[in-house]
């Protein structure tokens, strides 16, 4: 027996939270074992090229489906219960729950597509989408499975990120920059000033390794929509320093004025909001880790040509 895929997860595991109490993902582990039959063969097949088990991997990616449509809360790391809609999705008694029971709910829509997709998505009719799979390649099926799983990483950086601490946040904007090549050395290259700095500068890294130049950091933990007014006392703060080049790093967003304002200005200040914060980590390997390498190889033709 092959472990069931994880869309055979979904009913399971919604039934499982139907009670209207937390559940923890371990605990769940436990139920569906026996809710599915899962044999001690199931237990032990682990993901191709990696240490995770099937069966752990499909409850996770279940789990995060159903947290991304809202179908579930998360209230804390590891736990999840479900919500109002998990409750009416659950009432309609679908013989199977699938991943095309969830794209009716445009919060899971948002995260699983990108906007190409999306504007593709509204030209295309029902029969079109559900034999899209059929008109791609191999290696575009990949690409897109690698999209997906970096989108999930992505956010799942983000609300980490968002759960520590300022001074967590402002020591990993200078790692970041570090690992970005900034200065060398995280032990000169530069530091997190936090509660002792002044006039909203939060660290300082050095341009090069000589450090001929300084760049003035700001970090601002944000939930919201950071505007022009906060990037002007940023501003601000580097002219009394005598500075040129600052970096705003926020785990929210900016505004377009905000942009536009950074635009005109003589001091040089990159901005840079929660979505690029979290792919830069993944680009340079920062507060991450590599779990599955898969290397695609293609024939070489010169071996086989003969003289």
């Amino acid at each position: 027996m092959t472990t069931p895929n994880f869309q055979k997860f979904f009913k399971p595991l919604l039934e499982i939270a139907s009670d209207d109490n937390e559940h923890s993902t371990k605990e769940a582990k436990e139920i569906l074992i026996k809710k599915m039959g899962l044999t001690p063969e199931d237990l032990q097949e682990k993901v191709r090229g990696g240490s995770m088990t099937k069966v752990d991997n499909r409850i996770w990616w279940a789990k995060s489906y159903f947290v991304k449509a809202q179908v579930f809360s998360s209230p804390r790391r590891g736990v999840f219960k479900i919500t109002q809609r998990g409750k009416d999705l659950l009432a309609l008694n679908h013989q199977e729950i699938t991943k095309k029971d969830l794209e009716k709910y445009p919060e899971f829509i948002d995260f699983s597509k990108n906007k190409k997709n999306k504007a593709d998505d509204q030209n295309m009719d029902d029969h079109q989408s559900d034999n899209s799979i059929d008109k791609e390649t191999p290696e575009e099926l990949l690409e897109n499975a690698y999209e997906e799983i970096r989108n999930q990483l992505a956010n799942d950086l983000l609300n980490i990120i968002k759960n520590n601490s300022y001074e967590f946040f402002e020591n990993l904007v200078v790692d970041l920059m570090v690992k970005m090549g900034y200065g060398g050395s995280r032990s000169d290259a530069g530091k997190s000033i936090g509660k002792i700095g002044d006039e909203g500068i939060d660290g300082i890294i050095k341009e090069d390794k000589l450090g001929l130049d300084v760049i003035y950091l700001q970090a601002k933990k944000w939930e919201g929509t950071i505007g022009r007014p906060e990037i002007q006392k940023f501003v601000g703060a580097l002219h009394g320093k005598r500075a040129k080049k600052g970096v705003f790093i926020t785990t929210g967003k900016y505004t377009k004025t905000a942009f536009d304002y950074v635009k005109n200005i003589e001091a040089k200040v990159i901005l840079i909001d929660g979505g690029d914060l979290v792919n830069y980590m993944i680009d340079y390997g920062l507060g991450v880790s590599s779990s599955v390498i898969y290397e695609i190889k293609k024939i070489d033709t010169d071996y086989f040509l003969e003289d």
